[in-house]
């Protein structure tokens, strides 16, 4: 009896090894001649661009550390607890890119992360999103792709280790997380709702960004949209759990997706930056105006709006603290040397431009990354507003300024328990950065 036990789950194993192998291989797809660019049509390519610069093709398909790589030539560096990915060059180079790639295997790569040569990819490359949209959406971004120019370019080899490097496993992450094929409208939701949620769920993969992920690398289903460390920055919670004191409705949504700026929240920098002008300032407002009436919902901002009003009239309070009158407070006074002149507001709301630090994320987030991010960085004018930009504070700040500053404005900026190891924080954010000229400080 112990034997036909043992033989049974032996066969049980074996069967269901046979099965996951035949779930998990996929043939090559023939590789074809380069499809000429005039078999294309010019409307069908402007709508390939136009799709390709909302699912921010360019963005991570070009490199962008050391030397600075071509437009969709990829080796873009995307680093992730299990290794660095380096993105594919996506040029019609017949050698290094997808010359060789037909319709059928490029859309396959969208719909299942499965390269032309039968390859399970890594889902560095969102597919689990990229899976959502209609054929002709891919077909028109392959209509783009196939008419740039063709670049040679190799791109460097991933570091991830074993045993995640085995590419058959990722078939394994796919049964469990990928929910394959075209995202489908809710017929309880409007047009308008249901073209934002096809746009933030699909092509532009919001939610990749802005979900924490599980060991497994995989968007964590029980907590959508609550923010996750990114490039070593942190996409702050889109949902309830936002922490500033003012909600993003639906209008400042647009204003920040569309301009780069919410007169209420501050000034879009770091990865969002490309999002917003390399990707979302090329679709149609009203493509724009879907996703920020879906991210309104997520939000719930309909339900707390009303408290606006208290809390806009607390930040312009509290923006002038320690401005009036004899400064004793020595970092009040390292604030009022470095910040105020820009970002104190005496009148009764907020100036576009001059974003009022009560009311920004950055204070309000659980670590103090982005506030030390923008301080080091700066801001520059093809990042936020086109006519504003902040100086980098990198060669003027030690790390103990730094830790002083944000004492200090968490203490008197925000209602919420001071950060802590402040100092330690800022010299790890600084570390992350290339050394700025010294001539852009401040």
């Amino acid at each position: 009896m112990i034997k036909r036990i043992a033989a049974a789950i032996v066969g049980i194993g074996v069967a269901g090894g046979v099965g996951f192998l035949a779930y998990a291989w996929y043939p090559a797809i023939a590789p074809v001649a380069p499809p000429p660019p005039s078999s294309f049509s010019a409307a069908q390519v402007e709508r390939g661009r136009v799709l390709a610069a909302g699912g921010y093709c360019a963005e991570c398909h070009t490199r962008t550390d050391g030397k600075r790589g071509v437009e969709l030539a990829g080796d873009y560096k995307m680093d992730t607890p299990f290794g660095a990915i380096f993105s594919s060059n996506i040029t019609p180079d017949p050698e290094t890119g997808i010359g060789h790639w037909s319709e059928a295997a490029f859309k396959r790569a969208m719909r299942k992360g499965i390269s032309r040569d039968g390859t399970q990819l890594f889902p560095a490359f969102p597919f689990d999103h990229f899976t959502h949209m209609t054929d002709q959406d891919i077909d028109d971004v392959y209509a783009f792709l196939m008419t740039r120019e063709p670049v040679h370019s190799v791109k460097r080899d991933n570091t991830v280790g074993f045993p995640f490097n085995i590419r058959l496993e990722q078939a394994g992450w796919k049964l469990l997380f990928l929910h394959e094929g075209p995202l489908k409208n809710d017929p309880a939701q409007d047009a308008e709702w249901n073209r934002g949620a096809y746009l933030a769920e699909g092509l532009s993969h919001c939610s990749a960004c802005h979900t924490p992920r599980n060991l497994m690398g995989a968007e964590k289903a029980s907590a959508p949209y609550d923010g996750a460390p990114v490039d070593n920055w942190i996409a702050p919670p889109l949902n309830e759990h936002n922490p500033t004191p003012v909600v993003w409705t639906e209008d400042e949504y647009f204003k920040y997706l569309r301009f780069g700026s919410a007169p209420l929240h501050g000034s879009a920098a770091g990865p969002m930056s490309p999002v917003v002008h390399g990707g979302l300032s090329e679709m149609p407002e009203s493509d724009v105006h879907a996703i920020a009436h879906y991210l309104a919902q997520i939000d719930h901002s309909a339900t707390r709006v009303s408290q606006d009003p208290k809390a806009i009239a607390w930040a312009m309070q509290a923006s002038m603290k320690d401005l009036v009158g004899p400064q004793v407070n020595p970092n009040a006074k390292l604030y009022a040397g470095a910040c105020a002149a820009c970002h104190a507001n005496a009148g009764p709301q907020p100036v576009e431009g001059r974003p009022d630090l009560a009311l920004n994320n950055a204070l309000w987030l659980d670590e103090p990354t982005n506030l030390f991010q923008v301080i080091l960085r700066g801001i520059g004018t093809t990042e936020g507003i086109s006519t504003v930009s902040m100086p980098s504070f990198y060669h003027s700040f030690s790390d103990a300024d730094l830790a002083r500053l944000a004492a200090y404005l968490r203490a008197t900026r925000t209602t919420l328990p001071p950060w802590t190891d402040l100092e330690k924080k800022a010299g790890e954010v600084r570390k992350t950065l290339p050394v700025p000229p010294v001539a852009s400080s401040h």
